[in-house]
């Protein structure tokens, strides 16, 4: 058996003998020499029943799929990305080769969550997410960590992480850490459960409003706190009871936050929840947690699909490119741009 060199795209003859090879699945998977796919998925279809096959195929691999295609086909719907040209796959494929294993549990939770329940979901993502860190590659990126000189302390912000103003039947949340650019520290987290419960138990508020201070809405995890929860399987305990979207999602309908700056990891992820998203034109979003060795673990697998679908959320955590607040309204990751700030 064969394969194509690394960049170059397999046509989709030996995709359709793949499908038929009991073997070929193992080929293509973080243990093997190659961590993922990358097929043309243009030209000429191959006939049915073959079809089916490649799609089913493509479902079970255990890694991610990099269709080109100009054009949607047959055979794109089952894939994991879909890209323009074989040259936007570099940065793709560099970053998997880095992680195989975070980048093949992405893809392969992503496909599951699709057509899961949100609370299904949501699990599905912390149990992943907790394999991971358990994993070598987070490890290894904890190691570097461990080799980099301590940053100094940012300063103390005056007051709670979390502002919480009363207006009759409006309740308004600001997140409250500027110095530490709003990361969603464990404080943080706390804060916000503790609002949103009080949300959720008080049928009189109408409606929330969360945005946040300083120069960004969030910059996602608070990076000195990764992997300091005693294992994964406590991590995943806590993730079940303390998950701050899992709340935010039980009264979405209620719910509209704008975000300014740098929204990253979590800082996008939460949101993602709301019912309303709205963003200023200098906004820009990101999902890094590749190159941490882990994937989305604020419920952005479930938020951010729901709103973009599987796809660009697998594009977007795969890259870990940004996109800026126009490309995002287009993709409908917000669903509005302030242009006048």
């Amino acid at each position: 058996m064969t394969h194509p060199p690394a960049a170059r795209p397999a046509r989709l003859e030996q995709l359709q003998a793949w499908a038929a090879d009991p073997q070929a699945r193992g080929a293509f998977s973080p243990l093997a020499e190659h961590p993922y796919l990358l097929f043309d998925a243009g030209g000429a279809q191959p006939p049915e029943p073959a079809q089916s096959r490649i799609r089913a195929w493509l479902r079970e691999l255990p890694c991610p799929s990099l269709a080109i295609a100009a054009e949607p086909t047959a055979l794109t719907p089952a894939c994991d990305v879909v890209l323009d040209n074989a040259e936007d796959a570099g940065l793709l494929i560099d970053n998997i080769a880095r992680s195989p294993l975070a980048a093949s549990v992405l893809a392969q939770l992503l496909r599951a969550v699709e057509s899961m329940p949100l609370a299904d979901a949501l699990l599905a993502e912390s149990l992943a997410y907790s394999t991971l860190q358990a994993g070598p590659e987070f490890q290894r990126w904890r190691e570097t960590q461990r080799a980099v000189p301590a940053a100094a302390p940012p300063a103390r912000d005056v007051g709670p992480p979390v502002l919480v103003e009363r207006d009759d039947a409006t309740l308004r949340l600001q997140l409250n850490r500027p110095s530490n650019r709003n990361a969603m520290s464990v404080e943080m987290r706390d804060a916000l459960v503790e609002a949103l419960q009080l949300v959720l138990c008080d049928d009189s508020i109408r409606s929330v409003h969360i945005a946040a201070r300083g120069k960004c809405f969030s910059v996602g995890g608070d990076l000195a706190e990764f992997g300091t929860a005693p294992d994964p399987a406590v991590a995943h305990a806590i993730r079940s009871l303390t998950l701050p979207g899992r709340l935010l999602a039980a009264c979405a309908d209620r719910v509209e936050i704008h975000v300014h700056g740098a929204c990253i990891g979590s800082g996008i992820e939460f949101p993602a929840f709301a019912a309303r998203l709205g963003a200023t034109a200098d906004a820009h979003f990101q999902l890094p947690e590749l190159k941490y060795g882990l994937i989305p673990g604020a419920g952005g697998c479930a938020s951010i699909t729901r709103r973009i679908g599987r796809q660009r959320t697998a594009w977007l955590a795969l890259s870990g490119r940004r996109i800026k607040a126009r490309q995002a309204l287009e993709w409908g990751l917000v669903d509005v741009v302030d242009d006048h700030v």
